[in-house]
């Protein structure tokens, strides 16, 4: 038995622990935002597209989308979301997509991000995004699932 399957649990475990103390969201619970109801932490959901990076948005430039406010590092790049939100819009409302694998919302930092099949998948922080890449299939396959059980609950009553 490899040494990696047995503290797989454990690294689970661990992380679960870690969300639990800071997995709160602000603005309506199928969106994950801050108290000013903010999303991505800030970051230009555009950009993660065009420049396959965080870039952190202006607070003056921005657009609403299904009650949350994003900020855009350009106007480009605010005319391009509001052109086709839904494609630039991160699944799972923002929350940590590895957290909705796990059938639970956390607040992500807008740093640790995947696009897969065009679609932008946020999660908690770097650590989050490594253990959610050893094994994305079978974590996006369980996020899918438990998205729809989860969606219209809040992140503190799951």
């Amino acid at each position: 038995m490899k040494l990696s399957s047995i503290l797989a649990p454990l690294k689970t475990l661990a992380l679960l622990a870690a969300f639990s103390i800071s997995s709160i969201s602000f603005a309506g619970v199928e969106v994950q935002t801050d108290e000013n109801n903010v999303t991505l932490a800030g970051h230009d959901a555009v950009a993660y597209f065009t420049e396959n990076a965080p870039v952190e948005g202006s607070s003056n430039i921005s657009s609403i989308h299904n009650g949350a406010i994003y900020h855009f590092s350009s106007v480009a790049n605010r005319d391009t979301f509001n052109a086709n939100p839904e494609k630039y819009a991160p699944q799972f409302g923002g929350y940590c997509a590895y957290g909705t694998s796990l059938g639970k919302k956390f607040a992500i930092d807008g740093k640790a991000f995947e696009l897969i099949d065009g679609k932008l998948y946020v999660q908690k922080s770097e650590v989050v995004q490594e253990v959610w890449s050893e094994n994305t299939n079978a974590n996006l396959a369980a996020a899918n699932k438990n998205w729809p059980k989860i969606k219209n609950v809040a992140a503190n009553e799951l």
